[in-house]
């Protein structure tokens, strides 16, 4: 897995950083875990909401830039390296580790979030039943969310060692597909 990581090129690296703080503002924002002046909850912040939200968004970015092909580079005829894509074919269905991250990040979602603020849970359960209900199992949806978004991003890092895009390079310049 490490090793995955370590042939990222600085392409997939942004894309992984940028990720993360779109994951962070797009979970953070609507819960109020990052405060601002357009949402609020009534129920103050539970102390492990800010390293599930810090985890949630790491992994976040890393599951995004598994998605981002690395750029192989050729030799032009002036001899200078050229960068064009890897692969021309596309990934049109969602995988399994896509599917697990998307849950993962919904939970997470949930798990940070005011229990009375969350509509559903408030019509499902009323407001006194989020409270008693509702909040105490929210710890252990962040558990679970951690967990799927760990295995998504496991599994997309162990496939790309596994099933390298044909022809695509390394930032070092070695064939990504002759990396033992």
């Amino acid at each position: 897995m490490f090793r995955a990581l370590a042939l990222w090129t600085p392409r997939q690296w942004v894309v992984a950083i940028a990720g993360s703080i779109a994951t962070a503002l797009i979970v953070g924002l609507p819960t109020d875990v990052i405060p601002n002046p357009v949402f609020g909850r009534p129920v103050p912040v539970t102390w492990w909401s800010y390293p599930v939200l810090a985890v949630t968004a790491l992994l976040g970015g890393l599951l995004l830039a598994t998605y981002v092909r690395p750029v192989a580079t050729t030799d032009g005829d002036d001899g200078l390296r050229q960068a064009e894509p890897a692969s021309d074919a596309a990934e049109t269905e969602l995988d399994g580790p896509t599917r697990l991250g998307g849950l993962g990040g919904l939970l997470s979602f949930f798990a940070v979030g005011c229990p009375v603020c969350n509509k559903v849970v408030v019509i499902a359960l009323g407001t006194v039943g989020a409270r008693n209900w509702f909040e105490p199992i929210q710890p252990f949806l962040a558990a679970a969310s951690v967990v799927l978004m760990a295995v998504a991003v496991r599994s997309r890092l162990r496939g790309s060692l596994a099933c390298p895009v044909p022809g695509s390079v390394s930032r070092h310049g070695a064939d990504v597909a002759s990396v033992p």
